[in-house]
């Protein structure tokens, strides 16, 4: 049954794409659909691709296997979105066209502003495509029932070509259906299941939250902070650092931030953002219940053993809450599941690639000395499309057996130490120079690398990358405790260092636009 439902779903999904992608060789349709999207379907694809597979299946995990820091991380996952909406959403509407350069260059024109914006945006996204890809090959063979390793390279490899083909294919409308599509079956399972959790323990949270504590193995530990970061030097300061590493990055992921630009006006992006927000909120509070139930039903000790980082305490705590004695209804259910969680990982995917692919095909090939024409660059950006997800599934075949943690670590302080900086400052401050995102943006980059390969997720520890090394010499397991300052601070000394001319002048080109990006309101000339 799943795997008539996985090939359904993969062929219905792409026929989409080929039915709603760009019709011509129109830039506004393959990067914005015309930006005619209603704000409930655009709320829809926002949430979407905020929600990405890494999401789902990690935090339920962390939920299962640390109780109270899971719970947190949820909330912090929905207070980014929050984040978003109030500070960020439609100034990134007002200053962009099509990417982040554009937001960016909008009052810092230049082709290195351009290239920098680029590659900050495929720095970010690269490791979280790299972690889905990477596991899809275990969720199929897990659902399915098959161990063998060809196998699961080749489910890589042939879902990896799909996810290009749609991100080439359809454009933003089509990855936009795609995810309206995955978020209506992640919220209709979820409920089910959440539901089903519930009445096993007679509707009551107390009596699922103790039974939780009970299957967890940690005892009064499991409710209480720290306990994801037992092995750091200080748990409470580490656990600070990737909550807020969480609220900053994910409100920042290039990903999530090109459905601005894809709303007619800033009341809609307003009202997009308030369904996201409202439909984010639902799915945390489901995931909560679902989690807690897993370490009710399943217990520690065989999510553990299924899967270290409790990637399948989704899946698991789904087969136990239906039991042992299934009926047709219950396997529907499951099937809903995990046909839901697989079509998150594609839609996640596909829309990562189709940011970075934007990203290559307008920002760099585009703006070049020598003009090119609309659909030249709709060449290109398809061209991109699988020159960024080609190499994304190599690195998945070869990276496939390894704890990718790390990964979806660096890329969140990648978001909060590189990113949010150079938004923050781009968009509200009057005196930054080009000097100071370049700064921002390469420092905050380079920082978060190095100080994430010395983290206990990488070496050290039975549960990291590599196992058998350590050079472990960073004290926690998240480093936006020292990046994220760092991201601004270079941003600061960039601008302040600058020469006053050139302050001056760059200062003068936000005035002429300031209105515009904060308000939405172009300035009268006298």
């Amino acid at each position: 049954m799943s795997l008539v439902a996985f090939t359904a779903v993969a062929t219905i999904t792409l026929l989409l794409c080929v039915m709603t992608g760009p019709d011509r060789d129109d830039l506004d349709e393959f990067y914005t659909g015309y930006r005619g999207l209603s704000p409930f379907r655009g709320g829809l694809a926002i949430a979407g691709d905020y929600i990405s597979a890494a999401t789902v299946l990690g935090t339920v995990g962390v939920i299962a296997l640390t109780g109270y820091d899971g719970v947190v991380l949820a909330l912090s996952t929905g207070l980014s979105l929050v984040l978003l909406m109030f500070l960020l959403a439609e100034p990134l509407r007002n200053a962009g066209r099509f990417t982040m350069g554009d937001a960016i260059g909008r009052r810092l024109p230049g082709r290195a502003v351009r290239m920098a914006a680029c590659g900050a945006t495929i720095a970010a996204l690269l490791p979280l495509m790299l972690v889905q890809l990477a596991g899809i090959g275990d969720l199929v063979g897990f659902v399915l029932g098959f161990d063998s390793a060809g196998l699961k390279t080749g489910c890589i490899v042939g879902l990896g070509i799909l996810m290009i083909s749609y991100a080439a294919i359809g454009g933003m409308r089509g990855t936009a259906l795609i995810q309206g599509v995955k978020m209506v079956m992640l919220l209709g399972s979820g409920l089910v299941v959440a539901a089903l959790m519930m009445s096993r323990f007679g509707w009551s949270p107390g009596d699922l939250v103790a039974a939780a504590e009970r299957g967890s193995g940690a005892g009064p530990a499991y409710l209480r902070s720290g306990l994801q970061f037992t092995e750091s030097w200080n748990p409470r300061v580490d656990m600070i650092s990737s909550e807020l590493t969480v609220v900053l990055g994910g409100a920042c992921l290039p990903h999530v931030t090109m459905r601005m630009y894809a709303s007619r006006s800033a009341t809609e992006v307003r009202r997009s953002m308030s369904w996201a927000v409202s439909m984010v909120v639902v799915f945390i509070l489901l995931i909560a219940v679902i989690g807690f139930g897993a370490s009710a039903l399943v217990g520690r000790e065989l999510i553990a053993g299924s899967d270290p980082q409790g990637n399948t305490a989704l899946l698991l705590g789904t087969q136990g809450v239906l039991g042992a004695d299934v009926t047709t209804a219950e396997a529907l259910v499951f099937t809903a599941m995990a046909t839901a969680i697989f079509l998150t990982v594609l839609a996640s995917v596909a829309g990562m690639i189709l940011a970075c692919a934007n990203s290559l095909a307008h920002d760099v090939f585009a703006h070049r000395k020598r003009q090119i024409s609309a659909r030249t660059e709709m060449t290109l950006a398809r061209v991109s499309a699988l020159t960024i997800g080609a190499p994304t599934i190599l690195l998945a075949t070869l990276a496939q057996h390894r704890t990718l943690q790390p990964l979806v670590v660096l890329s969140f302080t990648l978001g909060a130490s590189a990113l949010a900086p150079t938004l923050v400052y781009g968009l509200f401050w009057r005196r930054f120079t080009r000097a100071g995102l370049l700064c921002t943006l390469i420092g905050g980059t380079v920082g978060s690398i190095v100080l994430m390969s010395g983290t206990n997720l990488v070496s050290g520890s039975p549960a990291s990358a590599f196992p058998g090394m350590d050079f472990n010499w960073f004290p926690f397991t998240t480093p936006g405790i020292v990046t994220i300052p760092l991201g601004f601070l270079l941003g600061w000394l960039g601008t302040v260092l600058s020469p006053r001319e050139r302050q001056a002048s760059q200062r003068r080109q936000y005035e002429a636009v300031e209105r515009w990006i904060l308000a939405g309101a172009v300035r009268r000339r006298r």
